[in-house]
């Protein structure tokens, strides 16, 4: 088996480690970014210093399965330079080195001007100090191993006790990690109970636009849901006006001239602010508590101009 037959299999080993160690690495960082989140929250924090369960469930499914692809490739790799498959010399090998050197490095710079960013935005310090010890870490763990490997003077036939211990440090290191992330994160259970009940907010702001839409046209409330839903000037259907997983239709009531009630019931409560990115934006009128729960609403008159104005 000579290098030249399998320079093309080789050269698949290396592109295959960088992606996956590309992802594994960001993601690795990226869990540990949002621990920082969560646990130093700033209510005064930009978008890339609140805590997102998104961005964390992203980052545990990369390092599920980038982690075990990029160990498996970096198996393959040294297992063919103690063979003597892979020559230390070939030029597969130093050119793809060099290049995941240069994504470390490229990745590791990226993540330090973010850091910087954020810091002359006014983060807290201490959040900044944490994260910039995780990105300059992870990089110059990555950094340092491939240029150990690359100046190995030889491979065939010797096992390197440095790359024996990076690969069970990096491994033990990267499991308690993910292992960790599980406490930050709901189960999926809980996700899809709080996509559901997002779902039936939806359908609760599109019931409220149909009553503005009715009431500033008909200059009266509509007497119940299926007034709207059949209403001429009204685009809304009648699967909006109720559960879309249980079918159970949302109670609807006046409680005055320009004034109503509508319930509906939910598995999650939204009503303690909390530091998710994802609660953040959540509007604020539609927070509910769990189980049945109503919401008061006003509409308001839309003068010619297309501007609110009070109701007398």
């Amino acid at each position: 088996m000579s290098t030249q037959n399998n320079s093309a299999r080789f050269a698949f080993f290396y592109m295959l480690s960088l992606v996956a160690l590309g992802f594994f690495a960001y993601s690795v960082g990226a869990i540990i970014f949002q621990m920082i989140n969560k646990n130093i929250p700033d209510l005064l924090s930009t978008f890339s210093g609140k805590y997102s369960t998104n961005a964390l469930k992203f980052a545990i499914s990369a390092v599920i399965v980038a982690g075990p692809i990029y160990y498996l490739m970096m198996w393959q790799i040294g297992k063919n330079l103690f063979k003597g498959f892979l020559k230390k010399d070939s030029g597969v090998r130093k050119w793809l080195t060099y290049l995941i050197l240069l994504v470390s490095a490229i990745v590791a710079i990226g993540w330090l001007i973010a850091i910087v960013y954020n810091f002359l935005d006014g983060d807290l310090t201490t959040k900044l100090i944490l994260k910039a010890l995780t990105a300059i870490v992870i990089a110059a763990v990555v950094f340092v191993f491939y240029l150990y490997d690359i100046k190995r003077e030889e491979t065939e036939g010797k096992k390197s006790l440095f790359i024996k211990i990076y690969f069970w440090i990096t491994l033990v290191v990267s499991v308690a990690i993910l292992v960790s992330s599980f406490f930050f994160v709901e189960s999926p259970a809980e996700a899809r109970n709080k996509r559901h009940d997002q779902l039936i907010s939806e359908h609760l702001m599109t019931i409220d636009n149909s009553v503005q839409i009715y009431y500033n046209n008909e200059n009266m409330m509509p007497e119940s849901l299926d007034t709207i839903t059949t209403y001429k000037f009204n685009s809304i259907s009648a699967d909006n006006t109720q559960d879309p997983i249980t079918g159970q239709k949302f109670e609807y009531k006046t409680t005055g001239k320009d004034t109503y009630e509508i319930c509906a019931s939910f598995t999650t409560s939204t009503l303690n602010q909390s530091n998710s990115l994802e609660e953040y934006y959540y509007d604020q009128k539609w927070r509910h508590d769990q189980g049945r729960y109503c919401f008061s609403r006003k509409v308001e008159k839309i003068n010619k101009n297309f501007a609110p104005v009070p109701v007398n």
